[in-house]
């Protein structure tokens, strides 16, 4: 097969956790034929299902919830990192006495837990079936593996969380005055999550006037532009008077080359000249 007759599959990208578990069940039903797969989340008290992949049986699904204490999951856990493995739930002392168990009427189960970076328990992630099912070496190995994996997922969850609410802090100053300073890299994803932020504080404060800083923009683009006509347009629409500051001269040229209209837009050169120019003054506490 020359270049030419490659196959060329679409890159999957994921935006969060959920997003990328659910691909991943879906990957991993191709590697082990067992009825149901799931991920379980719990709190040490009550274990709730956040995805589930069923085949002939529907099992579990999304949203099912029991107490901690009564689960395959606490088990599996309390087995600590290493995949849990019982063919038969009808003959094991762990399992034959739980109420799921009887619901189910036997079966097998596997399952291993998913831990936050720091060692925490996030949940589980789980094989389940009502018939045998002959567990070789590779799907305990896979479990493993995609357990590990899921470990790093949440790390990048919750880094990326980080990093959206630190791209726009929002700074209420007084009545009716909040800064939004917009910091770093802009991607889709933080630019649909600054619009929600603007517009759902700007209601509940009340705003008159929001001041946007730009001046820790970096990456200039389309989508920054869109992005911020977008926030101007809809705060006007909420009744709130957007004021711009910190547009460096790149920012400047950028809207010239890309024929954007600035005029109806105020502009200021920096925080302290936009609180100014809507009354807001600062007074040096004197000693």
């Amino acid at each position: 097969m020359n270049r030419q007759d490659e196959i060329s599959l679409p890159l999957k990208t994921f935006r969060s956790f959920d997003e990328a578990a659910d691909q991943i069940l879906h990957m991993m039903s191709k590697f082990i034929h067992i009825n149901t797969l799931f991920i379980a989340r719990n709190d040490q008290q009550t274990n709730e299902i956040v995805k589930a992949l069923n085949q002939e049986e529907k099992l579990v699904q999304a949203g099912d919830t029991l107490p901690f204490e009564e689960t395959l999951c606490k088990i599996s856990v309390d087995k600590g990192h290493k995949p849990l493995v019982i063919p038969d739930l009808s003959k094991s002392e762990l399992t034959m006495s739980l109420d799921v168990t009887k619901t189910l009427g036997g079966g097998c189960f596997i399952g291993i837990p998913i831990y936050y970076a720091n060692g925490e328990n996030y949940g589980t992630i789980c094989g389940l079936d009502t018939k045998d099912f002959a567990f070789q070496e590779e799907h305990i190995e896979l479990f493993g593996t995609v357990a590990s994996l899921l470990t790093y997922v949440l790390e990048l969850d919750q880094a990326n969380q980080q990093i959206q609410n630190l791209s726009a802090p929002f700074v209420p100053i007084t009545n009716g005055i909040a800064i939004l300073p917009i910091i770093g890299a802009i991607n889709e994803q933080i630019a649909e999550n600054i619009i929600s932020l603007t517009l759902a504080k700007s209601q509940l404060l009340s705003l008159d006037y929001l001041i946007i800083d730009l001046s820790g923009v970096y990456q200039i683009n389309p989508l920054v532009y869109a992005s911020l006509m977008k926030i101007v347009n809809l705060l006007r629409l909420l009744g709130v008077d957007p004021v711009l500051t910190g547009m460096q001269p790149e920012i400047a040229a950028y809207a010239v080359k890309m024929n954007i209209d600035l005029k109806h837009i105020k502009i200021e050169a920096n925080l302290e000249q936009a609180l100014s120019n809507i009354g807001f003054v600062l007074e040096k506490k004197r000693k």
